[in-house]
């Protein structure tokens, strides 16, 4: 599409907003398109395009404009990344923006260093590159470069994934299966999900393939008691509802109201009755006391950093500092210690972050071991054996978008003795 000034201009806006870094980046699109209603749908597509093309690679855009006013970093996104030429943007830009224009295109990207090569930030490469050899550590860096694909989970209680495949084609749709989850479809394209009739009966949900595989590490069985110690939206809780064929019971916990009022709506198309939500004040509330040692499988999907959904939520990597993860690190163990009380005799405690960084996955297990010598770790490979889930592990799941094209999740079984 040709970008007239006004659309130049108002990416500019967008991303400027965005590049203050006191919220989300989605929220403030949101906001932004709600005072500019006048905007099609292709002026919002490039608008959103642009501010999380310009977040995605900003370290090395920020070297290429020489700093991070937003006009300049938008044309070098549009010259350096997408591929424009000067003269393709003659109309867009007045003479000062075509002069920046020659300087972006002419600037050298040679002897980059490593952190502007992965476009992250000093503190993140370091752990990063402590934790993989630094050729391994720039691919995972650049796998996160790309958007995400659109994962469905299809929900077992309502349809099948066969059906839904089919149906999915006959519109038209680019979709294909997941490679390792047996109810995932992945949809290549841009697809409005939310207003389709299958998600609206409740026989699809949108969910990351990494995200459903969890609930088969977590391996329920009918007639167990299981719980969602952080279950947000629901979105795992519902995967677990269907795998446990609507027997059992499964309670979802957190500590946020609205995301279990967003769950109540999931639930209601869900077709579930055997899932009930608890509002906690913390993860110490004296409403858990009553269900100590009561629950067969106990899942903690832990708050965290979300660096393994950089693909998605590219902003993530400019808004925090390492002391956001100590303070992360320290909600984590009290979180894992507080879920580790429901779990009966025999039971597992499943442990799991959407982080790539060992010291909110490993670490924290390792701690945990160390105070717990009643749990132990089973190794993940095993379970998935069982599951009949075609995946290479070892004691840990671990799963990184370049391997995988998943978001980056851990996860570590924990069996109480």
């Amino acid at each position: 599409m040709s970008i007239n000034p006004n659309l130049f201009r108002l990416a500019c806006v967008a991303l400027a907003d965005v590049m203050q870094k006191s919220g989300p980046a989605d929220a403030k699109l949101s906001a932004f398109f709600r005072e500019h209603r006048e905007l099609g749908n292709k002026e919002r597509a490039f608008v959103a395009e642009s501010v999380y093309g310009v977040i995605r690679r900003l370290s090395l855009l920020t070297y290429l404009a020489d700093g991070q006013d937003a006009r300049r970093l938008l044309i070098a996104w549009l010259l350096r990344i997408q591929g424009s030429s000067v003269r393709d943007l003659a109309d867009t830009l007045n003479k000062e923006q075509q002069a920046w224009a020659q300087e972006i295109k002419a600037k050298s990207t040679d002897n980059l260093s490593p952190e502007i090569q992965a476009d992250l930030p000093l503190w993140l490469w370091q752990k990063l590159s402590q934790q993989y050899p630094e050729k391994e550590a720039l691919t995972i860096a650049r796998s996160m470069h790309q958007s995400a694909f659109l994962d469905l989970r299809v929900n077992t209680i309502k349809s099948d994934r066969e059906r839904v495949l089919a149906r999915l084609q006959s519109e038209g749709a680019q979709v294909q299966v997941t490679p390792y989850s047996p109810v995932g479809l992945r949809l290549n394209q841009r697809w409005s999900i939310h207003k389709h009739p299958l998600f609206v009966q409740g026989e699809i949900e949108v969910q990351d393939e990494g995200s459903q595989l969890l609930s088969y590490i977590l391996a329920p069985k009918r007639g167990e008691m299981v719980a969602d110690f952080c279950a947000g939206a629901g979105g795992k809780s519902l995967a677990i509802g269907a795998l446990m064929k609507n027997t059992g019971r499964i309670y979802a916990f957190d500590i946020a109201e609205k995301r279990l009022q967003n769950l109540s709506a999931r639930l209601k198309r869900s077709g579930l009755s055997n899932l009930h939500s608890q509002l906690l004040s913390s993860e110490q509330d004296s409403k858990l006391k009553r269900l100590h040692g009561k629950f067969d499988k106990v899942l903690v999907d832990a708050p965290c950093s979300g660096l393994g959904t950089l693909r998605r939520n590219p902003d993530l990597k400019w808004r925090q500092q390492p002391s956001d993860i100590e303070e992360l690190n320290q909600k984590q163990m009290s979180i894992l210690n507080s879920a580790a009380k429901l779990v009966k005799a025999g039971g597992r405690l499943v442990y799991a972050t959407c982080s790539i960084l060992q010291q909110e996955n490993e670490d924290i297990v390792q701690a945990f071991l160390a105070q717990h010598e009643d749990f132990s770790l089973l190794p993940v490979q095993e379970i998935l054996q069982q599951q009949q889930i075609n995946l290479e592990m070892s004691d840990y799941f671990k799963l990184l978008p370049h391997l995988h094209q998943t978001d980056g999740f851990f996860a570590a079984i924990l069996q109480k003795k």
